[in-house]
């Protein structure tokens, strides 16, 4: 059985041992679905770029529809990082969205899913980067997987030390503000991973769409633990 319907066919045996990653009601919380794909066309490369024009509007595409998060991204092949240098090559630019974001306040809680410990931790501080990020590492059943969260505060990684255990809906991290979270509207990237592959503190978040099957034998999709 290969890692994707081991992972699969776990979720689905062990409902009771999977948990959150943010606070969400599906009775009462309401999802807006963002679209960074060519298909925006509300947005400019001027927008992006500055970075309190971005969060305005993601700001009001929440409030809009009295929103309480915002959601999106898993293998989108996004235009939106055309804002940072980061993602840009002469060969091919890194466009395709590895992870899923939720976009919220500042602040939000984060959570750990399953029982864990910490794989490793780092401050990518650079723009358009994750800003602080935490990796888990579980172990469900001999399965390995882990789990990114990138765009925390700064606060959020004090007290880490690689190994250290983590509980199931134990409270990890809160979202980031954007002088410190890689200068992004406030939101969480949070991926999952069979292999790291070597990286610690990191792991790509966005990919060469020529790679894109590469990828996803790697990186399952993030909305079977989210169950938005």
């Amino acid at each position: 059985m290969d890692k994707h319907r081991q992972l699969a066919r776990y979720l689905q045996d062990h409902q009771e041992e999977i948990g959150k990653v943010v606070d969400y009601n599906p009775a009462i919380d309401g999802l807006y679905t963002f679209d960074f794909t060519a298909n925006n066309t509300e947005l400019s490369v001027t927008d992006l770029i500055n970075t309190d024009r971005f969060s305005a509007w993601v700001n009001q595409k929440l409030a809009d529809g009295n929103y309480k998060y915002g959601i999106g991204g898993y293998m989108e092949h996004r235009t939106i990082y055309g804002r940072s240098e980061l993602f840009s090559n002469a060969e091919e630019p890194r466009r395709l969205h590895l992870g899923v974001d939720i976009w919220a306040a500042a602040g939000t809680p984060v959570y750990a899913p399953f029982n864990s410990k910490v794989h490793s931790f780092n401050d990518n501080n650079n723009f358009g980067d994750y800003g602080p990020t935490i990796i888990l590492e579980h172990d469900l059943d001999g399965l390995v997987l882990y789990s990114l969260y990138g765009h925390l505060n700064r606060e959020s990684l004090k007290s880490l030390y690689t190994d250290k255990p983590v509980t199931k809906n134990e409270q990890i991290a809160v979202f980031g503000n954007a002088t410190e979270n890689g200068n992004w509207p406030p939101h969480l990237h949070f991926q999952l991973m069979f292999d790291m592959e070597g990286y610690r503190g990191d792991y790509p978040g966005v990919g060469r769409f020529s790679e894109r099957e590469k990828l996803m034998s790697n990186i399952p999709d993030p909305n079977l633990v989210l169950g938005f």
